[in-house]
């Protein structure tokens, strides 16, 4: 079991720090996420080894991610599937992520021990839209794992960029690290390559 949980209030995030033996493996850490009663509604994630909660995202973040779910639906193989909830594993880098958007092979005859999480390398793209409590989390910590995995593309939808509104999209992972392939300001169209070849017109997104 784990030796402690100590609860650490922020801005409209709560987040569990899991102190951690050396004895203690991934495996107790998932198996703590996975069988702990959380707040009903909020999103559980394990970020560099600590157990992080967040509340719902809010109207504009979610209506953002149903529009780009929208558009890749109409590229995308029958075979795949783009989840709002589905919570992507990177043992490597400590990580339990859940981005806004999962895109991913369908795995219905894949068998598994769990059904609570998938492989990260088994998504061809995610997409995370910023709050503004966590930003930073999207800007640095999960591309970081997203990279570590090997998932070719990473769409980042900056609500609260310094510079205002952007949309960037990496790919080419290398490690820990992504190239930035392009950026835009909210406003503007952003492509999505191959295997997707979508442009996404930012200027759908609401302002705030």
């Amino acid at each position: 079991m784990l030796d402690s949980v100590t609860h650490r209030l922020e801005t409209a995030v709560s987040a569990l720090t899991v102190s951690q033996d050396p004895e203690q493996s991934w495996d107790d850490l998932v198996r703590f996420w996975e069988e702990m009663e959380w707040p009903e509604g909020s999103k559980v994630e394990i970020i560099e080894g600590i157990i992080t909660v967040s509340p719902a995202p809010a109207y504009r973040h979610n209506l953002i991610a149903e529009r780009i779910q929208r558009r890749l639906y109409s590229v995308i193989p029958e075979e795949w599937g783009i989840f709002q909830t589905l919570a992507i594993a990177v043992p490597s880098r400590l990580g339990m992520l859940i981005p806004d958007l999962v895109v991913a092979p369908r795995q219905e005859d894949t068998d598994t021990d769990t059904d609570t999480h998938i492989p990260a390398a088994l998504a061809e793209l995610v997409v995370e839209v910023t709050s503004k409590s966590n930003a930073r989390q999207d800007r640095i910590s999960k591309p970081a794992a997203y990279a570590a995995a090997g998932i070719p593309l990473y769409l980042l939808v900056d609500r609260w960029a310094p510079e205002g509104p952007t949309a960037t999209l990496y790919g080419e992972p290398k490690g820990d690290v992504y190239r930035p392939l392009s950026t835009t300001k909210f406003g503007e169209a952003i492509k999505i390559p191959a295997p997707f070849d979508l442009v996404i017109d930012t200027s759908e997104f609401p302002g705030d």
